[in-house]
């Protein structure tokens, strides 16, 4: 039997597929895993896109940047989406943004106390990531 699973967060609706008809099942989820999925949407709103995630692991483990330091770091990344996923991250308050007072100016990037909280999600990620490599590809290095 093929289960199709709709969610709109306060509660779970299953629909059992037979002989093409649908009945319509509902669960209540418990409050505090409602509101662990709330938390769940929320992180991946603010985190969409592809660069995010990066972004923050670079800071998290190098620390400060500067603009071209951190487009290096992150690799294949345009200027342009380098400067507006910061500028998201920014305005989130995971990221600081400092211009020094140099000539020609420069512009520094680190994480806030809001950002370096973020840094258990990222090593569990890493952490993750590494296992299902090795699960899936055996122990080949690949360069990040």
């Amino acid at each position: 039997m093929d289960y199709y699973i709709v969610t709109n967060y306060d509660f779970v609706t299953i629909f059992a597929k037979k002989n093409s008809s649908m009945k319509k099942r509902e669960n209540s989820v418990p409050d505090s895993c409602g509101k662990f999925i709330l938390g769940i949407k929320d992180v991946q709103e603010l985190m969409s896109g592809k660069w995010k995630y990066r972004i923050l692991a670079d800071l998290y483990y190098i620390g400060k940047m500067r603009f071209m330091e951190l487009k290096r770091s992150v690799s294949d990344i345009s200027p342009k989406v380098l400067s507006d996923e910061v500028k998201d991250l920014e305005m989130n308050q995971l990221v600081k943004r400092t211009v020094c007072d140099t000539k020609p100016i420069t512009v520094e990037y680190e994480l806030t106390e809001l950002g370096k909280s973020f840094g258990v999600i990222i090593e569990a990620m890493g952490q993750w990531g590494v296992k299902y490599r090795e699960l899936m590809f055996g122990n080949q290095k690949e360069s990040v």
